[in-house]
Order: structure tokens, then C-alpha cells, then sequence
């Protein structure tokens, strides 16, 4: 029945402006060509049916409101352009008529679709920004701390075995109203954990010695033990007992890693952890899809949302909270621009959520040069990863915010 209901409502209005056409056609038919009429007559139409639709046809979606008025210049343009080029290329009648009708009703869901998503933005809530890695280098800290200090940024995750953690921790305290800090486990970088020679260090090998029940046996208990160091240290830095957790490359979500998070919940007070569930935006270029697949995003996206997946129900299980929405994964490292954007718009929160479960946007800001205060040899990706002129890109795409 709501389908029908909007099908009838679209041929009130459809028919209304038909009828506003063949009027103005008629009216001004004695007084000039049909070339300089039919314009004339397209436009009035067209207004009539973006007023139509918007205040009648998708009202649940505009809210009684008008669409943006570029929707109004694109049907306008597009009805003119095929119009004039169909009867050049002979086409049927049947194409004459329908051909026109069908872009109509394509533009205006759209145009619904996009109004709706505004009407999210006005009445929901926006993500809270985040950055990883305070703690890994100065010129890391300089651009987190100036981005907390200018109130654009609502959190950040502390790298308790960086160089500059120490530093960093004191700068972020004496914030007017430093936002919350969370521990970023680190197992794939950093100086050599301790009592952990058979923990493997990188994200895959880590994934599938999950999937290995010896390799899991064999490791969970060294895997325990360097996170309750981190945690140990965590607290030593920062005095705070309650722990919101995520980790260094998402390595937190591995299940492995995971198992050992949620055995130590209760007694290690964790009360938070990052999730990376991250809807795909809209309205992308070609360009940017190249870019998320040239960069590996697209597939670190896939394997993430998978492993979020799993994650989820077993936080909830454990009473730990977790963020609904994420942004950060498709596009990491190239957070700036378009992709910044529609990244940004996408993880906008449609109700009002507490703060535990707000949707999170990740970035990776940093000065020029970060890298070169860096420990070369302990932070290899990390170095690699901050040469990138991208960081400073990302830390003007978040001074706009």
C-alpha cells in the first residue's frame, strides 16, 4: 500500500505539470515560434513537479520542504536535451514519451534520497573525529594537539610504547578541555615485546594464527601478558583507570587479540572498545573507488567489516560499548578532500545516541617532516606511512570541520 500510495501521488503531480506544459504551450502558441514557447512551457513544468514532488510526492522524506534547487536545474536541462535529441535520432514515439518520464522519476528519488540525508544531518548527530597514533613522534603529537586545542577533535588514541608518549601525555593535560584519550594496543611496531617470542607481529599472521587452534593455545598466554603491560603503562601515563581500547592498524579486532581483550575486561576495567563498521558513502567518483583499491582500502575495508562483524555481538555480550558507525578504513591514509567529505557526511548518526556509541571518523594528521623524529628502526611502517604528504592534507581536511 505505500508503494501504491506513492505512485499515485507521482501521477498527480506528473500529470499536474503535464497539464502546466500544454497550458503554457496553448497561451503562448499565438505569440511565438514553438521553439521559443516549448522552452518556456519545460520550465514551467518543471517547477511545477519540483514543487509537487517535494511537498507532496516525497514529503516523508523532505519533510515538507523544498529540494535543493540544483535538482530543478538538472531535470530542467535534462528534459530540454532529450527532448530535442530524440526526435533527431528518429526515435519511436513510445521512446519519445516514456524516455522523458523515466529520467524524471529517476531525478526526484534521487533528490528525495539526498534530502533525506540532510534531514539526518539536521536532526542527528555528527561523528566524533579521532586520531591514532599520539605518542609516535612530535611532529605527530603537534597536529593532534592542535586540532584537540582548536575543538575539532573529540579524541585520540595514546601509543604507549612511542618515543614521545611521555611528552604527549603532559602536553594533552594541560588542554584547556583535553577530549578523552583511548589506549591504541600496539603488536605489529615498537620495541621488542616482552616475554612474547613466539607472538607473531604482523596483522595477517596474527589473523591466521586465529584461525589455528594450537597457534592460539600456544600464544594466548604472551599475548596477555604484553597487553596487560600496555594497559600497565597506560595507566602510569595517564592515571585514568577506565580504559576505552582500540589498536594500532585495528589489530584489536583480529580474534585472537580480541579473545584476550574480553577475558580482561572485567578485571582490567575496559569499558569501550572501537568497532570499524563503515557503511560505503555516496556519491563517489571513479577516482576516488581507483584510489581505495590502488591503496588496499577497499580490501582492508572488506576484511574489517567482516571482522566487526564478529566482534560486535561478543561486545554486547560482555557489556562493553562500542561506537555504531565508523569512517577511516576505505579511504585510510587519504582521508582529505572529497573523501574526507563523503566520508564524514556518511557517518553521520540519523538519532541521538550517547557519546560511548557515536559513530567515530579516523585520521592520521601530522606536520611535514613527522617521520624524521620517528624511531626509524622500531617504526618502519609507521615511517613509511607519515612520509606521506597526505598527513598534512588530512590535518587541513580536519581545520575545516
Amino acid at each position: 500500500m505505500p508503494l501504491l500510495n506513492r505512485l499515485l501521488r507521482y501521477g498527480v503531480v506528473g500529470g499536474t505539470a503535464a497539464a502546466v506544459h500544454i497550458s503554457v504551450l496553448l497561451l503562448l502558441g499565438p505569440w511565438m515560434s514553438l521553439s521559443l514557447a516549448n522552452p518556456i512551457a519545460f520550465l514551467a513544468a518543471s517547477v511545477a513537479g519540483y514543487l509537487g514532488h517535494a511537498l507532496l510526492t516525497f514529503r516523508e522524506e523532505t519533510g515538507g520542504r523544498q529540494f535543493a534547487r540544483r535538482w530543478l536545474l538538472l531535470q530542467y536541462l535534462v528534459n530540454v536535451s532529450v527532448c530535442a535529441l530524440l526526435p533527431l535520432l528518429q526515435a519511436p514515439t513510445l521512446v519519445l514519451v516514456f524516455t522523458p518520464t523515466l529520467l524524471n522519476a529517476l531525478i526526484w528519488s534521487r533528490a528525495a534520497r539526498f534530502s533525506a540525508k540532510a534531514r539526518e544531518h539536521q536532526n542527528g548527530q555528527p561523528p566524533l573525529l579521532h586520531a591514532d597514533d599520539l605518542g609516535l613522534a612530535e611532529g605527530v603529537d603537534a597536529a593532534i594537539l592542535d586540532l584537540a586545542q582548536s575543538g575539532r577533535l573529540q579524541g585520540a588514541s595514546l601509543l604507549v610504547n612511542g618515543p614521545s608518549a611521555t611528552a604527549a601525555v603532559e602536553a594533552w593535560r594541560d588542554l584547556a578541555d583535553p577530549p578523552p584519550l583511548s589506549l591504541h594496543v600496539c603488536l605489529t611496531e615498537g620495541h621488542g615485546l616482552p616475554n612474547s617470542p613466539d607472538l607473531p607481529t604482523g596483522f595477517g599472521r596474527l589473523l591466521l594464527a586465529s584461525l589455528l587452534p594450537w597457534q592460539r593455545q600456544r600464544i594466548a598466554p604472551q599475548l596477555r601478558a604484553v597487553l596487560l603491560q600496555q594497559i600497565s603503562r597506560y595507566r602510569e601515563l595517564t592515571g585514568l583507570q577506565h580504559i576505552r581500547l582500540d589498536g594500532h592498524q585495528h589489530i584489536h579486532l583480529v580474534p585472537l587479540v580480541l579473545d584476550a581483550v574480553l577475558d580482561l575486561a572485567r578485571s582490567e576495567s575496559i569499558t569501550w572498545v572501537r568497532t570499524t563498521r563503515e557503511s560505503l558513502p555516496e556519491g563517489l567518483s571513479l577516482q576516488l573507488w581507483w584510489r581505495s583499491l590502488q591503496t588496499g582500502g577497499l580490501i582492508k575495508w572488506m576484511v574489517l567489516q567482516l571482522l566487526s562483524g564478529l566482534a560486535i555481538p561478543r561486545l554486547r555480550q560482555t557489556g562493553l560499548a562500542t561506537n555504531r558507525r565508523f569512517a577511516g578504513v576505505l579511504f585510510s591514509g587519504s582521508m582529505f578532500g572529497t573523501a574526507f567529505r563523503r566520508s564524514w557526511e556518511t557517518a553521520y548518526s540519523s538519532m541521538a545516541v550517547d557519546r560511548a556509541s557515536q559513530p567515530v571518523v579516523l585520521i592520521h594528521p601530522a606536520l611535514p617532516n613527522a617521520a624524521l623524529g620517528m624511531d626509524q628502526a622500531a617504526f618502519q611502517q609507521s615511517v613509511a606511512f607519515f612520509n606521506s604528504t597526505n598527513r598534512q592534507k588530512e590535518w587541513a581536511s580536519a581545520q575545516k570541520l
